[in-house]
């Protein structure tokens, strides 16, 4: 049972903490400060209260370092899909890549500022790195600059610099508020706290929902604007420096007292050396393996370390969660460009259902706070720290679960998967009257195919290598044709069948091999006119199409209803109504003749639209904001009640770092073992369901503990056994 001393302090630390953790670094050392550092400076009131003025400069400085964190992460997965075109799994490896590298960082801004600069220097010099990525960032994604090297070589160098200066500067900047405050007003630094944690939310919440519409409701050189999205992150960095330099005169700054962290790697890591150059029988054994640090360190440091390493050993299996929790942006993502995300009112960008969870944490925090778990309290139910854990852990695998579902439903609608000496075919008849089509040696096509018929699915071809020439048999009013086509394997094909100078003729032509990516709408015309035609779709979108049923190139096309069209001929300039064309869905648009003001068309929907609504993801995102909220937080409070006070920040390292192992475990499966999409989201489960058994077992076993009372216990042992210690025989150890 955690104590009750314990249990205050976590409940107290659980109002203010989610998935960013608070940094409040303690230094290892115990000198007084030195040097030119106004520790003791007074800082003007806010309005005449206990608040130092300089804390607003710091909220302004957190909430547009957020937005500018969130809002250019938010569009990163689609930036790397579309503008670099790569695939969905080395986006998601970079993507997991970048986000890993962004917790791996914090501690070596933790280290710059507690053993070299200090916070402020800190803060000031990674935020200058953290601008200059971003801007370097916001130029690489600008497409008439240079070829695709120049661009992937921009993007990799600004992302580098953001993930060492955003991490750089976690550590950091919440500790440094809290040291503007005095010591006899904690309870307004603990409001100040809330206020941070607010300013954090905030600004994830507002750019992950403004940063896609930049992306993709504003259009420029052409196409989805993503040096808009990356370069108002960057005016939002750059408005966080200056923010923060214009309140220098004001803040307290704390002088570098040294590294606790360091101290904690050293102390067992001369542990552990020790040990082994000790490995005589005569010498006795020791309680504990960190004892072998007693001849160079403190009792107590080594009882602190202790403690420590007891949370951490429970930390193991914790980057499994983050591992499903941060595909939010890569994965989930990826699956929204796929699906149907027309609200009615507002029609979604893929990538702004990620703003669903900051505002579910937002709302999720004080229903369980002050609802849910006084009801469990009530229910005599010991709904220990441990057991929440393991609840985020389950209800984060029942996320990926239902993606999995989701994701069977999407592929539904799906081109079929072809293999070697494989091929689709089908057949348009724009004739007048009933077509029989037979191809030689197959049996397809059994029943006519009736004139302007809407097409079947697409049928198989079995080829007998990479290409075959096929006979084709076109039966028409007592009339037979024949015609050979060369057939290429893994391509889609649709035979067009048309009256040309009064006989029957046909024509092969390539289909789309797969959806159009990111919700795009494809559209290709057939112009039955006798004549040359352009078309414009829109503005900025012109096609000319030759006579007697040629095909055109297939155009992308953003989801819209296109009823102004133009078709101009010889006989002038027509209207060309289009109707709508849907998200994923690749269309055939046939004109077949010109009356009055009109083009006369006929649309054949050659991929069918994407069916799956958008809405089908809340059910995930509300299941994994609520394993976040039991999780994420639970954990914090819980390693953080069982730590002693100069070794909160060890345990928030490793807290990061966890998340960081996480990220590289989606990156290892995204590369090393490709798979289809539902069957990744399976593994993800089974695999989290396995650690969440594991992790429980673990706790199970494991004894909370008030740190006090061990330290006290700690003492009493040493104290008695300090009699019987005898001196070791080392091999050249300095000691």
């Amino acid at each position: 049972m955690v104590g009750d001393k314990a249990r205050r302090e976590m409940n107290a630390f659980q109002r203010n903490e989610s998935k960013e953790t608070l940094f409040t670094f303690i230094s290892a050392g115990d000198d007084p400060p030195k040097g030119d550092f106004a520790v003791q400076k007074k800082s003007p009131k806010l309005c005449g209260s206990n608040y130092p003025l300089s804390i607003a400069f710091i909220v302004v400085n957190e909430f547009c370092e957020r937005f500018s964190y969130y809002g250019m992460r938010a569009v990163l997965t689609l930036y790397f899909l579309s503008f670099f075109h790569w695939d969905e799994n080395l986006s998601t490896a970079v993507y997991h890549a970048f986000s890993a590298l962004c917790y791996f960082t914090p501690v070596i801004g933790a280290i710059m500022a507690d053993s070299w600069l200090g916070k402020y220097k800190t803060i000031i010099y990674l935020s200058i790195v953290y601008v200059v990525g971003h801007l370097i960032k916001s130029v690489g994604a600008i497409p008439s600059l240079g070829n695709q090297v120049v661009h992937v070589i921009l993007s990799m160098v600004g992302l580098f610099l953001i993930a060492l200066g955003t991490g750089g500067i976690k550590p950091c900047v919440s500790a440094f508020g809290g040291d503007q405050f005095e010591e006899e007003h904690t309870s307004e630094r603990s409001k100040f706290f809330s206020i941070f944690y607010l300013s954090i939310n905030a600004g994830s919440l507002i750019s992950t929902f403004v940063t896609p519409v930049l992306r993709g409701d504003v259009k420029c050189f052409g196409e989805d604007c993503y040096a808009l999205a990356f370069g108002v992150p960057a005016a939002l960095m750059v408005l966080a420096l200056v923010v923060f330099i214009a309140g220098s005169g004001l803040y307290r700054k704390t002088p570098p007292q040294g590294n606790v962290l360091l101290e904690v790697c050293k102390c067992i890591g001369f542990a552990i050396k020790n040990r082994l150059k000790n490995r005589s029988r005569q010498i006795p054994k020791r309680e504990h393996w960190l004892d072998w640090a007693s001849e160079k360190y403190s009792k107590q440091l080594i009882g602190e370390v202790k403690m420590v390493t007891r949370v951490l050993f429970l930390f193991i299996p914790l980057p499994m969660f983050w591992a499903l929790f941060d595909q939010q942006g890569s994965r989930w993502t990826l699956q929204a460009t796929k699906m149907n995300a027309d609200f009615g009112i507002y029609v979604l960008q893929p990538d702004q259902m990620q703003f669903l969870n900051p505002l579910l944490i937002l709302v999720f925090i004080p229903i369980f706070d002050l609802g849910l778990y006084p009801l469990i309290n009530m229910c005599k139910f010991n709904f220990t720290p441990i057991r929440k854990m393991a609840t985020g852990m389950i209800l984060a695998g029942m996320a990926f679960g239902l993606a999995a579902v989701v994701e069977l439903k999407i592929n539904e609608t799906d081109m079929p998967q072809l293999v070697p000496e494989e091929s689709l075919i089908r057949v348009l008849n724009l004739a007048k009257n009933p077509v029989q089509v037979t191809i030689q040696d197959r049996d397809l096509f059994q029943q006519p195919v009736e004139a302007f018929q809407n097409p079947a699915e697409y049928s198989k071809l079995i080829l007998n290598g990479e290409q075959q020439s096929l006979h084709f048999t076109l039966q028409h009013q007592g009339l037979s044709l024949a015609f050979n086509y060369t057939v290429k394997e893994k391509s889609v094909y649709s035979l067009i069948v048309f009256e040309a100078e009064g006989s029957l003729s046909s024509r092969l032509i390539t289909d789309l091999e797969a959806k159009p990516e990111n919700g795009l709408a494809a559209v290709r015309f057939i112009n039955g006119l006798s004549q040359d035609v352009n078309l414009s779709i829109d503005s900025k979108r012109f096609i000319a199409v030759q006579k007697n049923y040629s095909a055109s190139e297939y155009s992308l096309l953003e989801r819209d209803k296109y009823n102004n069209g133009k078709c101009i001929t010889e006989m002038g300039e027509f209207t060309l109504e289009l109707g709508l064309l849907d998200f994923g869905a690749s269309y055939t648009i046939v004109i077949t003749n010109v009356s009055g003001g009109d083009v006369k068309t006929w649309k054949s929907e050659d991929i069918k639209a994407n069916n799956v609504h958008m809405a089908w993801q809340l059910p995930q995102y509300l299941l994994i904001s609520a394993g976040e909220v039991m999780f994420s937080i639970t954990g914090l409070a819980f390693s953080y009640s069982q730590s002693p006070a100069s070794m909160k920040s060890v345990l928030q390292a490793g807290w990061l770092l966890t998340v960081a192992v996480g990220n590289t475990l989606v990156l290892v499966v995204a590369q090393a073992a490709p798979m289809a999409q539902w069957a990744e989201f399976v593994l993800f489960t089974v695999l989290l369901f396995a650690v969440c058994i594991i992790f429980s077992v673990m706790g199970y076993f494991y004894v909370s503990v008030d740190p006090e009372d061990l330290e006290e216990k700690e003492e009493k042992r040493e104290t008695s056994s300090r009699g019987n210690m005898i001196s070791l025989v080392t091999q050249k150890t300095k000691l």
